[in-house]
């Protein structure tokens, strides 16, 4: 397994990574303890998690997938291990979370020693703000309305709450998640100004159906040396083909109600049957060239794989012996021209 610097952390992390928010939800503890077997024996080395976890997030469910991880962790060589996980931001209106989480020095505080005792370790190695505690569009929504502008954390204020934590051991490196390029450079301009803890990275969705990340946010991640970790890369399964050949096959599109409304998109299984004809003539699965092609773009420093069986998972691990041809990147691209970004 490929590792990677992420951004300018000491952090050497795997090509391919463990999501787990299926932990809880999808997944019992046994079955979440053997993707954890076998992806770490397939040499990945970092597993992110958040403190909403699992999905669709519940009152009742949230923080079992850190409670999962925990029960397995406990018995690994940590430091061999790359843990992240997530706090909650306001956006989402998780009541159960605090009674509405913020970004500020108390939520931090309260949240990281949370994840620490689901996650039964002392300290997190990448610490990452799930969402914007102030508005952004999200999920699907690309405009943005000042009008839903809120009260916020200053940014600032964020940094020197994060810096408490990391001075105390708890956290080793700081990253953003569902970022916009102002907020990746206002992050960055702060902590430099103030010599706070920089942001390593970005958690943002990535795939074949979203490549949004490859204007602003590319050019925001250079200059700022983040480095992404790509969510989503198989755009919810669409880019396993699965519901072209049924509409109704077993996954969170179909087992739960509004969910991954972002990918209910006239063109998504129109762009997803040219992306399957492109990986059926190069002698791939489409998943493979869909995870292929994410994890070799020049920004990408790990792709978060999620899946619900070890048979997924062994799949979607094999994809790290994929290359592309120029002529296949070529096609790629030539159906991205036709449909860009179906699911944004």
């Amino acid at each position: 397994m490929e590792l990677r610097r992420l951004g300018e952390s000491d952090l050497k992390i795997s090509a391919l990574s463990l999501g787990t928010m299926t932990f809880g939800e999808q997944n019992s503890e046994a079955e979440a303890h053997a993707q954890l077997d076998l992806a770490v024996s397939r040499g990945v080395n970092f597993i992110d998690s958040a403190e909403m976890y699992p999905v669709p997030p519940k009152a009742e469910t949230q923080g079992r997938t850190e409670s999962y991880i925990g029960s397995w962790l406990r018995h690994q060589q940590r430091d061999k291990l790359i843990i992240a996980t997530k706090i909650a931001g306001p956006s989402r209106g998780f009541a159960w979370i605090r009674n509405g989480p913020r970004v500020n020095r108390q939520h931090l505080e309260a949240a990281i020693d949370g994840s620490l005792k689901r996650l039964q370790t002392d300290y997190i190695d990448l610490y990452q703000i799930h969402w914007p505690d102030r508005y952004v569009p999200m999920f699907g929504a690309t405009s943005y309305d000042v009008s839903q502008e809120h009260d916020t954390v200053p940014i600032a204020e964020q940094l020197d709450a994060l810096a408490d934590q990391v001075k105390a051991g708890k956290v080793r490196y700081i990253g953003l998640s569902n970022e916009t390029p102002w907020g990746v450079i206002e992050f960055a301009r702060c902590s430099e100004k103030a010599g706070l803890p920089r942001i390593v990275s970005v958690q943002n969705a990535y795939h074949l159906m979203n490549r949004n990340f490859e204007s602003g946010l590319a050019e925001a991640c250079h200059h700022a040396k983040v480095g992404l970790l790509a969510y989503s890369p198989l755009a919810f399964g669409h880019l396993s083909g699965k519901y072209i050949a049924d509409q109704q096959a077993k996954g969170r599109i179909t087992l739960f109600s509004n969910f991954g409304q972002r990918y209910a998109k006239p063109n998504v299984p129109v762009a997803t049957k040219e992306y399957m004809r492109i990986a059926h003539e190069a002698g791939l699965s489409i998943a493979q060239m869909a995870l292929a092609f994410v994890r070799t773009r020049w920004f990408t420093s790990s792709v978060i794989l999620g899946a619900t069986s070890l048979n997924q998972l062994r799949e979607n691990l094999d994809s790290m012996e994929v290359s592309l041809s120029d002529e296949v990147l070529e096609k790629i691209d030539s159906v991205h021209r036709i449909y860009p970004n179906p699911a944004p």
